[in-house]
């Protein structure tokens, strides 16, 4: 439903399309007073979204806060900071043949925009891509995921209270809601979640050829490098790859290192879990939980995948399942076929450099490679050598945290991207304009 429950999704868009048309969303004072009543929704409400979070997904307070409710904020103030110069017109040199005359390009905005929500975030997913389309200056539909229902009722409730409701509508629902809103004309649409998913929203949108971007997810591989410190390793795979229960689209997927280091790791890795999460991880006040029965079995199915090294207990009843780790983990072994998404990490024997390249090229683009190394041979030889949507070396996940970086996928992994400057170009036409007197 939206924030106007009788409105079906066909009116929804003709109401904000008819705001749009005002050009009340394009003075910069709209798109700076939007964003900061945004900022103020998060700041003012944020113990209310974060026991929302905790319902859906069990996180603690602390991590909804880290991973969503001050992220987003960061995010919004990051714009901030930048926007007026972002959508300054940019000078463009004009070749003599043409002379006299000047041009520049403009930032339009692109209209009504529909921004399409996973479960896993359901709250930073949701509103930082909305951050982008607001800066823009255009009018957002704004579609939360049924699977993280307490998130999308908190949603549905605060945003009409503090944006403009003419501008910015919010539609509740399962795949019903979601296809009524597919069927409509859209000026771009903006979709995180799976390939099925992804690859139903191309097709809906080619029927009134609406430019998409869809941020997917996919197998994204570490590698461990020989010589290595392993304790820093551990720690710092442990800490991004079980963040949300490991249902985080970007969370290393698995490991590929040599067999000797491998074995070395798991010690570490069993070390630094039980410092993190305690002797049972269940009852940790940092541990999440998994989102519905649903996905507790189909995570549950892949345990048998490998030796277990660490956790492997779970109970349906509380959707829990311990932080695990498997090792000698075969390349086409069930954990192996599709992208994890809950906290089980494979551990993957391969010889070396040259067989870890090999395996990476031979799958789908990841969104995210991860190398823990200290040469620079092997930094410039998985830079020029795999194709990624992000590669970092020594901090899993940390790219996304840094604002004037690109967030997106490649291939499988998906396609365009957002953040900061990124996300005003994803929300916006960069306009061609040329001026040439008439006499």
């Amino acid at each position: 439903m939206s924030d106007q429950p009788s409105e079906k999704p066909a009116d929804v868009v003709v109401r904000l399309r008819a705001t749009f048309d005002t050009g009340r969303t394009k003075p910069l004072a709209w798109r700076t007073g939007q964003l900061e009543a945004l900022r103020t929704l998060l700041t003012e409400r944020g113990d209310e979204l974060a026991a929302a979070l905790h319902a859906d997904l069990g996180k603690s307070r602390a991590e909804a806060y880290r991973t969503e409710i001050d992220f987003t904020v960061r995010e919004i103030d990051h714009t901030l900071e930048h926007l007026a110069d972002w959508l300054r017109p940019q000078p463009a040199p004009v070749p003599e043949r043409l002379s006299p005359a000047v041009a520049h390009t403009v930032q339009d905005p692109l209209g009504v925009v529909l921004v399409i929500a996973p479960w896993n975030y359901p709250l930073q997913l949701l509103l930082a891509p909305v951050v982008g389309a607001l800066a823009a200056g255009n009018c957002v539909v704004a579609k939360p995921s049924e699977l993280a229902p307490a998130t999308s009722r908190a949603v549905a409730g605060l945003l009409p209270r503090y944006l403009d409701r003419d501008a910015v509508a919010v539609v509740e629902g399962a795949v019903a809601e979601t296809t009524d809103l597919l069927a409509q004309r859209f000026d771009h649409i903006f979709y995180t979640g799976n390939g099925r998913v992804g690859r139903i929203v191309m097709r809906a949108a080619a029927e009134n050829l609406t430019p998409v971007t869809l941020e997917l997810g996919g197998k994204s591989p570490a590698f461990v490098d020989r010589g290595t410190d392993l304790g820093v390793v551990a720690a710092r795979l442990a800490s991004t790859k079980f963040m949300n229960a490991g249902q985080t689209c970007v969370a290393p997927d698995y490991v590929l290192t040599d067999p000797e280091t491998a074995r070395e790791l798991e010690k570490a890795l069993t070390e630094v879990l039980r410092t993190m999460y305690g002797d049972d991880p269940a009852a940790s006040p940092d541990y999440g939980r998994i989102v519905n029965e649903r996905h507790f079995d189909r995570l549950t199915g892949l345990l048998d995948s490998g030796r277990t090294v660490t956790g492997g207990t779970h109970d349906r009843a509380d959707r829990y399942i311990a932080p695990t780790v498997l090792a000698e983990v075969a390349p086409d072994s069930p954990v192996m076929r599709e992208e994890i998404f809950g906290p089980i990490l494979p551990v993957v024997e391969v010889a070396g450099l040259d067989e870890a390249i090999a395996f990476i090229r031979d799958r789908d683009k990841p969104l995210a490679l991860y190398v823990f190394t200290e040469s620079d041979t092997t930094r410039e030889r998985l830079t020029w050598e795999t194709s990624s949507g992000g590669l970092t070396f020594g901090l899993p996940v940390a790219h996304l945290t840094v604002s004037d970086l690109p967030f997106g996928g490649v291939g499988e992994s998906g396609m365009g991207s957002y953040h900061g400057r990124y996300s005003l170009d994803t929300f916006s036409h960069r306009k061609a304009v040329l001026d040439k007197p008439l006499n």
